[in-house]
């Protein structure tokens, strides 16, 4: 098991001396009694429930993508339109990253954690009740717009405790716990439907949302004390926003994380479709696939956080990570094409599989790099990170089906665009070979002064 005991200091990346930040930006959090507390605080339940909040994107998505053939055939809708529904729940997780996270640096985390966690029931409850598929697109939206505070809040949590390796390591650990929903979610979903329709999927998200807010609710501790909070409105989150974005290497791995994770739901809109209507698999054996899938994924986060970090720069194993995706990437689309003629479930089974894997690599290593760059503002980079992300994704849905459920070709081809969109971002932005500022001379850099 990943170590989740109390933090020591060593487990805490050292920081050079800071000079006096510039009177344009925010003066970024040092250690002192308050965070040293909260870092002791750490435990195997905090690490469980902020694992929780970040399965809320996974629990919302796949446990509903078996049941994505029997919404389209119940509601009466073509397969598109029932697409819509992911697309949406994923736009609002992207907007309601951008209103929560800012929120989160100003007010704390606890508090807009709750709001957005009964919120994100009530939507839950509803989605369970809808006559057809206009009101099922808006309520995912709202079901989307609430459930984005667990995610952008517990990146924030994280960088409120861990800094350097050590938080690249607890992102992989975070990947261990949470990464069990993927491999449930649709298996769950797929023996829901044995037992009732695609409603019943709803309710069991909507008790398992009650359960999560009512541990948030008792267990979980403020990581960020009032001194460490700003009091600035609108205007200062525009300009914090403006800051991160005008650092080149941050604004690298957010994007290159953005189209790896556009990669990956691409995958995630079209399996279902494209294993069960072009495969002919059932929705059991799709579960059964998809949760092999993510149990890749997270041996490779594994191998990631206790083997690579700390003896393999993080930029490096992300380059490797990226050069598979696209490699996996391109083999499915010429698998899909015909190239090496017809192939059955098994060969884009491989393919589908080496790709997900990989992104074990990418997205822990992309966070970790891109929070390394701030400390001043964690919830507003965790916006960035996770707005920036789930737009991607949300593009990236509808685009799977563009021509038609009879082809794999679309799915293959945009999960080769966003491979090589993020390779282009990581090399033309991030420019690893190059030494970089260290993140406290990104922090006390004049705003929107890029590298």
């Amino acid at each position: 098991m990943p170590e989740t005991g109390p933090i020591s200091p060593q487990r805490i990346s050292a920081q050079p001396p800071r000079p006096a930040p510039h009177p344009s930006v925010p003066r970024p959090p040092a250690p002192g009694p308050a965070r040293a507390a909260a870092q002791g605080r750490t435990s195997l339940l905090v690490v469980l429930i902020l694992g929780g909040l970040a399965a809320v994107p996974p629990l919302s998505m796949d446990m509903y993508l078996p049941a994505l053939p029997a919404v389209s055939e119940s509601l009466n809708t073509p397969a598109a339109t029932v697409q819509l529904t992911l697309t949406s729940c994923l736009a609002g997780m992207a907007v309601g990253q951008l209103v929560v996270g800012p929120m989160s640096d100003r007010w704390g985390r606890r508090r807009p954690l709750l709001i957005g966690m009964i919120v994100y029931v009530v939507a839950t409850a509803l989605c369970a009740l809808a006559p057809n598929a206009s009101l099922l697109i808006g309520l995912r939206l709202l079901q989307g717009l609430a459930g984005a505070a667990g995610i952008v809040i517990s990146r924030a949590v994280v960088r409120d405790l861990y800094d350097g390796n050590a938080m690249a390591r607890f992102f992989s650990t975070l990947m261990l716990v949470s990464g069990v929903a993927p491999i449930v979610a649709p298996v769950i979903g797929g023996q829901v439907l044995r037992i009732t329709d695609w409603r019943g999927i709803f309710v069991l998200l909507t008790v398992i949302g009650i359960l999560l807010t009512l541990v948030v609710w008792r267990r979980l501790d403020e990581t960020l004390p009032p001194e460490h909070r700003h009091s600035g409105g609108l205007t200062h989150t525009f300009r914090t926003m403006r800051g991160l974005l005008g650092d080149r290497v941050f604004t690298g791995y957010m994007l290159a994380s953005s189209f790896a994770f556009a990669a990956l739901f691409a995958y995630v809109a079209a399996s279902a479709f494209v294993v069960q209507e072009i495969y002919g698999a059932s929705p059991q054996t799709f579960s059964l696939l998809f949760g092999v899938n993510s149990i890749g994924l997270i041996a490779a986060g594994q191998v990631n956080g206790k083997i690579l970090i700390g003896r393999v720069s993080l930029d490096k194993v992300l380059g490797v990570g990226l050069v598979v995706i696209t490699a996996a990437a391109a083999a499915l689309l010429l698998m899909a094409a015909g190239t090496f003629g017809e192939v059955g479930l098994v060969p884009i089974s491989v393919g589908l599989c080496v790709l997900m894997s990989a992104m074990g690599l990418v997205l822990p290593n992309t966070n970790a790099l891109a929070l390394m760059r701030t400390r001043h503002a964690a919830g507003s980079a965790s916006a960035l990170l996770g707005a920036c992300t789930f737009l991607a994704g949300a593009i990236a849905s509808p685009l799977v089906g563009i021509a038609g459920e009879d082809t794999a070709v679309p799915m293959a081809v945009v999960q080769l665009g966003c491979a090589l969109a993020a390779v282009g971002c990581f090399l033309a932005l991030c420019r690893p070979w190059q030494r970089r500022e260290t993140p406290s001379e990104v922090a006390t850099r004049p705003e929107g002064a890029g590298n």
